[in-house]
């Protein structure tokens, strides 16, 4: 398995601030419509991040029913554990995605946003997701193709080495093309797929895209020959485009609803 970056407290502390923006907001939203959770219902947040999709799956499903997540990464779990403070029916743990510790057919619902891309063992970990769900079960799972990424740049030339340089953060940067036939392999039924396109036309710090610079940045320096020199220029770049009104981002999510098959 390739692991996200071994988030600090300051690296976790900057996802946090993106999770918070609209952008990522509404992808929150999808997916608890998606998921359709009701009371009572088991769900399992497989890389819970910062806590904000299980405070919000917690709520839906009330104190009679329970979230259980996990995450790599210490700095994230301890957000997330402040988030779902005064939730005892939400708990969380330190795990991956291909050795989930928990039981068969454990839960009702399933969630993991941006985690497979991580994962090079994709179909075993897709697996591990279908062992913990009961039959009749449903599992959203929402990743990002960034070749479909559209970043404007007054110098091209560095903007793609630093955009390349930041796909070796990932196993796969095009994980949503070749998720359907895994997750058959896995035994899922789909249910439903959906473009989840993030559009920021304007340079906004309350954006998708502008906080994912602070976090690009320091990954990229020293790889792929990017210097930190470059890699600081290539922000101002696109901070002066935003100040000209010439920003332009876009990106595509993929949402994949499947659904393990009720055995007759």
């Amino acid at each position: 398995m390739v692991h996200p970056p071994r988030f600090d407290e300051k690296a976790a502390r900057r996802v946090e601030a993106v999770y918070t923006t609209p952008d990522v907001a509404g992808q929150r939203a999808l997916i608890l419509r998606a998921l359709s959770l009701r009371p009572g219902e088991r769900v399992l947040d497989v890389g819970a991040g910062p806590g904000f999709l299980a405070r919000e799956m917690a709520e839906a499903v009330g104190p009679t029913g329970a979230v259980k997540g996990v995450d790599l990464s210490p700095a994230m779990l301890e957000l997330a554990r402040g988030r779902l403070e005064g939730l005892p029916h939400a708990s969380l743990q330190e795990g991956d995605a291909l050795r989930l510790p928990f039981g068969e057919g454990e839960f009702d619902a399933a969630a993991a946003i941006q985690v497979y891309e991580y994962v090079r063992e994709i179909g075993p970990a897709l697996a591990e997701l279908f062992r913990t769900l009961r039959p009749g079960g449903r599992a959203a799972i929402l990743d990002t193709d960034w070749g479909s990424l559209v970043w404007r740049a007054e110098d091209g030339g560095r903007a793609r080495r630093i955009l390349e340089a930041w796909d070796e953060h990932l196993a796969d940067p095009r994980l949503p093309r070749i998720l359907s036939s895994k997750l058959r392999g896995a035994g899922f039924e789909i249910l439903r797929r959906e473009a989840v396109p993030i559009l920021n036309p304007e340079y906004d710090p309350d954006t998708y895209s502008a906080g994912m610079v602070s976090l690009i940045v320091p990954f990229v320096i020293g790889r792929r020959g990017v210097t930190k020199e470059e890699a600081k220029a290539w922000a101002e770049d696109l901070r002066r485009l935003g100040e000209k009104g010439e920003y332009f981002f876009s990106l595509n999510r993929y949402l994949f609803l499947a659904r393990k098959p009720v055995i007759s």
